[in-house]
């Protein structure tokens, strides 16, 4: 590998001589050979973004020319668009502030504008990468502030559409299984009736509040820490600086985003990731519980529920021809494992502040990326290739309604608590219905067993 040389306060590093980025993100790669895994793409998208905004900011307050902006701001837009993701190799376990970062995108920056105007690369020249480019900036507000940004946008772009589109799926079966009756189970064991409809009501009315969850993690990460520089006093920054900033990113994303009430809480804790860590592992039991129970529902074919039948989207066996099996429940329930383990990353690392700044902020982006993304494509995939093809087995509900013992709880009114139990536990010991029973011990009679034993009311029941 052909390589040039370039300086920084530590002194000359050999760079790649491809590599966009200079001698101080050499110096993290070479210290920090950890696990191969540069930060998130949306990450430093989100860091492209954020230098944007400063530069734009630091002209608006007359401290950065118009040209020099300029530059910054195309290269910085490059990098929010994705095409300089391979001058980005820092990784994900470095310096807990995510310095090596945050001077990854400044030097990428400034040597993309010499790169553009033909300048040497590493002249810094129009742009220096501390001077400009991180002008009334501190790796301890900006990595912050970035993290904010980048979770925030994702939440929005990506983990939103996704919930609402699993909620309408589930929703439009909701719909098309209203009028198909099942017995309802507790415990495992069978409990009085309810229809396929219901079930799936409260199936998309879990999707729902996750919805809800998603939208209050965009509100708690709305406040910015930038402007609290070093360690929340914003020296060497504009006091409009943050305020300015903060309207350019809402702007540029649609989030409301504005300036930390607190500059020590907003750089030396991160409690407003572990919150939104946790509506993300709240979301991951929802969809477990989804998963878990669709894959019950749909057990078989022969020897299961099989109250619905499930699409099928690939053979399930090497060896047992013609078998089909609930993948898209089993994708699903690893993805929420995972998100949930991640919660509990985010969770711990949070605690992790000393003083003015907590030294985990790479790795907590990376566990909220991950889950984000993880999430969204786990719910998209899940409703596209299981919700949408589902199918009501009706025969098998309404057989299994008329199986089941537990409709003897209509007639409590009629018979009593005592004679309903030893009805129940007769039918089952003979092996007969509840009708026969009743009818064969003359406890009702037919006209009003069969009012008092018609499911369509036991799913409805009046006041």
């Amino acid at each position: 590998m052909t390589t040039r040389i370039e300086k920084d306060s530590m002194g000359e590093m050999q760079v790649p001589e491809q590599a966009l980025y200079g001698a101080s993100t050499q110096r993290a790669v070479l210290n920090f050979p950890i696990s191969g895994q540069p930060m998130p793409p949306a990450f430093i998208h989100g860091l492209g973004l954020v230098k944007w905004a400063c530069a734009s900011a630091n002209e608006e307050l007359g401290r950065l020319s118009k040209e020099k902006a300029d530059h910054i701001r195309e290269a910085a837009d490059e990098v929010f668009q994705g095409k300089l993701d391979q001058h980005f190799p820092v990784d994900v376990f470095q310096t807990g502030s995510g310095t090596s970062s945050n001077m990854n995108v400044n030097e990428v920056i400034s040597n993309r504008v010499c790169e553009k105007l033909g300048k040497p690369i590493g002249s810094k020249d129009p742009i220096h990468p501390n001077d400009d480019c991180n002008m009334g900036q501190s790796s301890n507000d900006i990595i912050p502030t970035t993290l904010h940004v980048a979770v925030a946008v994702a939440l929005k772009n990506d983990l939103l559409p996704a919930l609402r589109q699993l909620h309408g799926s589930l929703a439009k079966k909701s719909e098309e299984f209203a009028d198909v009756v099942k017995i309802g189970r507790t415990h495992l064991m069978d409990a009085t009736p309810l229809t396929l409809g219901q079930e799936f009501s409260g199936y998309a009315a879990q999707v729902r509040k996750g919805i809800a969850r998603v939208e209050k993690g965009i509100e708690a990460l709305s406040e910015l820490a930038i402007g609290g520089t070093a360690v929340g006093t914003g020296i060497n920054c504009h006091p409009e600086f943050a305020g300015k900033v903060s309207r350019l990113l809402t702007e540029r994303t649609g989030i409301a985003f504005r300036e930390a009430d607190n500059h020590f809480e907003a750089q030396g804790g991160r409690d407003d990731s572990v919150e939104v860590a946790g509506y993300l592992s709240t979301i991951a039991a929802s969809l477990t519980k989804i998963a878990n129970d669709i894959r019950l529902l749909g057990s078989g074919p022969r020897s299961g529920i099989g109250e619905i039948a499930l699409p099928s989207t690939q053979p399930g066996s090497s060896i047992m021809p013609g078998k089909v099996n609930p993948v898209m429940s089993e994708m699903l329930v690893q993805a929420s494992i995972y998100v949930q383990g991640m919660s509990q990353v985010v969770a711990v690392s949070g605690r992790d502040g000393h003083f003015e700044l907590n030294v985990t902020i790479p790795l907590i982006g990376k566990a909220l990326l991950d889950s984000i993304t993880i999430l969204s494509n786990g719910s998209r995939t899940f409703a596209e290739r299981c919700v949408e093809g589902i199918e009501a087995n009706r025969d098998q509900c309404d057989q299994l309604v008329k199986r089941s013992l537990m409709l003897v709880t209509a007639l409590n009114p009629y018979i009593g608590y005592d004679n309903a139990a030893r009805v129940a536990k007769k039918a089952f010991a003979e092996n007969k219905t509840l009708r026969e029973v009743i009818l064969e011990e003359q406890l009702l009679d037919e006209a009003t067993l069969d009012k008092a034993l018609d499911p369509m009311d036991m799913i409805r029941p009046k006041a």
